[in-house]
This record gives structure tokens, C-alpha cells and sequence, in this order.
């Protein structure tokens, strides 16, 4: 469970790498919204077929892919990137010997990763780019 100093050191992390964002992320974080959330739902981990308490998810991309749409996909609700605090602070190890800037930096590869699951790359395109 994260404790109210972590929980804000995160949303002020998120805010200076949203800030940091080239102009066309910005406007494309004003179409899909950031929710943040501390943990994944049960029902997200089964859905995503996650069944080991040892897999931390840090984040979601939740819609179709740029790459993936057509005209039917119209009606749709919207997309929704989700971050999640306590994966992402476990993984860069804020708190337990990682710094500020290490919390930045996993915060930082989450939302490009997810950003990236929005314009259609998978998870090796990813890897390939260092946001896995």
C-alpha cells in the first residue's frame, strides 16, 4: 500500500513528464485521457489473463489502435490510458533505494509505452525503442 508521501511524489512526477511532452503527445493526451489508479482492478488482471500476484502491471491502454480502426469503430467509447502508482513505484524502487528520478523515469516509460499501444506498436516494437 502506498503511503500519501508516495502517492504525491508520483502525481508530481506524472505532471512534470506530461509537462515535458512534445507538443503533438500533449494534444493527443487532451483526446485520450491519463487516469490514474493505484492498482489494477481484479477484474483488469483476469481480463488481461494476469493470474500470478508477482506480475505488476503498470499500466493499461484501453481502446483500439490507431493502426487497427476503421469507420465501425465510431460508435466506441473512447480510449483511456491508465497508470498505476503502486506497480510503477514498486519497479523503480522509490522508496526502497531508487530516487525521484527513478520514479520519473519509470513513470515516463509507462505513459510512452501505453501511448505507444494507442499508435499501434506492440510489445517487441516497444522493446525495440527501450519502453518495455
Amino acid at each position: 500500500m502506498l503511503t500519501p508521501s508516495q502517492r504525491n511524489h508520483f502525481d508530481t512526477q506524472l505532471d512534470a513528464v506530461i509537462a515535458s511532452l512534445p507538443d503533438h503527445l500533449h494534444d493527443l493526451i487532451e483526446e485520450i485521457p491519463v487516469v490514474v489508479d493505484d492498482n489494477p482492478s481484479p477484474r483488469q488482471l483476469r481480463d488481461l489473463g494476469i493470474t500470478s500476484r508477482g506480475t505488476l502491471l503498470c499500466g493499461l491502454h484501453w481502446g483500439v489502435p490507431l493502426t487497427d480502426r476503421s469507420v465501425e469503430h465510431n460508435a466506441r467509447l473512447p480510449d483511456q490510458i491508465t497508470l498505476f502508482r503502486e506497480p510503477i513505484v514498486i519497479v523503480s524502487g522509490f522508496g526502497r533505494g531508487g530516487s525521484l528520478r527513478d520514479l520519473e523515469h519509470q513513470v515516463r516509460v509507462t505513459l510512452l509505452h501505453e501511448i505507444g499501444h494507442h499508435f499501434g506498436l506492440d510489445e517487441d516494437d516497444l522493446e525495440a525503442l527501450g519502453y518495455a
